[in-house]
């Protein structure tokens, strides 16, 4: 026995190697091993050349990146969540108006200055136009789209796909956070909502008022010309009692008189309320002169009692200190005296 054969007796044998598998074919071989992505080859080849490619493969590949970058953006401005700027002369007003033109609008220069200085930090609400793909129609920022006009500037806006209720819930909540429009506003607003044919819960819901409210706008809205409106314009320091009231003086006198005093150049010069109290002042009806109060005097010249006529009673105050106890004396007498009257107003 040789002393490889003693040594293995001594310590054990080791197992046989086993022989090594047969090279797979090269068919066989790509099918269980496709070739790997460039990252993992590199990884295990460190030292490999790195692939080539061809200058039509990377083309398309740009291409198809740029697509894939452009459809995302598409779909964030379809969800209304990135802003984008656009000509104010594309953006068109809601189908439904809630403001009444102003052209005396005091906060608009400032907002413009302000805009000029700083850019417009809030962007506006538009939807894409229903009947025009080139188009928008705002939502809110009205104000901001006359002042881009003014600085020949594109507007900052959200685009969101909004539904004719979308778009009016959107309006009024944006006017009711803001506050800024006044009570004829939100009076034809609402007249407007329900001459389209809104329901009443979809129009309180974008006025956020109760349904009395609701009905209250609605009926000062029905109750003033528009061409009157707008010849005032917004007059926010007016309350729905003044245009209640202004209502009926406008009922009450000649449609001739009313247009004559809206047209006056001095009229239209003057800021929105003052053209309303203007107005509110040159319809109030004239009242009938009082005559003078008459003072009778007694045969010393003494003031004793002062007679103030009304059209519908006299007032007669005796003044105690000149002729202490006559009222009460003409009040003891009353009696006497009516029935001294009526019997004289009795004889043929």
């Amino acid at each position: 026995m040789s002393r490889k054969s003693n040594l293995d007796a001594l310590f054990g044998a080791r197992p046989a190697p086993q022989p090594a598998a047969p090279p797979p074919e090269p068919e066989a071989f790509a099918a269980a091993n496709p070739e790997p992505a460039e990252p993992e080859f590199a990884a295990a080849n460190p030292r490999a050349p790195e692939r080539s490619r061809s200058g039509p493969v990377r083309a398309m590949s740009s291409t198809l990146r740029g697509l894939a970058a452009r459809a995302d953006a598409a779909a964030e401005i379809e969800a209304g969540t990135v802003v984008v700027e656009i000509a104010p002369e594309r953006i068109d007003d809601s189908f439904i108006a809630d403001r009444v033109a102003d052209e005396t609008d005091p906060g608009l220069p400032a907002l413009v200055e302000s805009i000029r200085e700083s850019g417009q930090q809030v962007p506006i609400l538009v939807r894409p136009h229903p009947d025009d793909p080139e188009r928008y129609q705002v939502a809110y920022g009205r104000r901001r789209i006359q002042a881009a006009r003014r600085l020949a500037r594109p507007v900052r806006a959200v685009v969101r796909p909004l539904s004719d209720a979308e778009l009016v819930v959107a309006q009024g909540k944006e006017n009711l956070e803001r506050q800024d429009l006044s009570y004829i506003e939100r009076a034809f607003f609402a007249l407007r909502l329900e001459e389209h044919g809104f329901a009443r819960a979809t129009i309180t819901a974008a006025m956020g008022v109760g349904k009395g409210d609701l009905s209250t706008l609605i009926s000062v809205a029905r109750t003033v010309p528009p061409e009157i409106v707008r010849a005032i314009g917004p007059a926010p320091a007016a309350g729905r009692p003044r245009w209640m009231l202004l209502a009926e003086r406008i009922r009450a006198a000649r449609s001739g008189r009313v247009a004559a005093l809206v047209a006056d150049p001095g009229f239209r010069e003057k800021p929105t309320n003052e053209r309303f109290a203007a107005l509110l002042d040159a319809l109030a009806p004239l009242s009938p002169a009082r005559p003078a109060p008459q003072v009778w005097s007694d045969e010393a010249g003494r003031g004793i009692a002062r007679i103030e006529r009304k059209p519908d009673r006299v007032a007669v105050t005796f003044d105690d200190r000149a002729e202490p106890g006559l009222a009460d004396y003409v009040l003891d007498r009353l009696p006497e005296i009516l029935a001294a009257y009526r019997a004289g107003r009795s004889r043929p």
